[in-house]
């Protein structure tokens, strides 16, 4: 059963869609049955232009262990490029 329990994100950012590049304000992400990938269960990240109406968005649908490696090299890019970034000012 789809419980459709979605948390929501503010954002700053571009995404690309197929009319190119648009604003990314907002990322609606839920673990849930997929529309797309084939699996019981994915965690699904909406990047959107403008929440709550049609347009603009780029979707992933994601398994488990893959979000969760996402997660773990997102925080360490993170870490790094802050700590490089860190360097070059000092």
């Amino acid at each position: 059963m789809c419980n459709w329990i979605v948390e929501k994100a503010e954002m700053k950012g571009s995404g690309k869609g197929p009319e190119g590049w648009f604003d990314v304000n907002q990322a609606n992400v839920y673990f849930d049955h997929p529309y797309h990938a084939p699996m019981d269960h994915s965690l699904i990240i909406d990047f959107v232009e403008t929440p709550n109406q049609v347009g603009n968005r780029v979707a992933v649908e994601l398994s488990e262990e893959s979000a969760r490696r996402l997660v773990t090299s997102i925080l360490a890019a993170l870490e790094s490029g802050t700590n490089s970034h860190m360097a070059v000012v000092t």
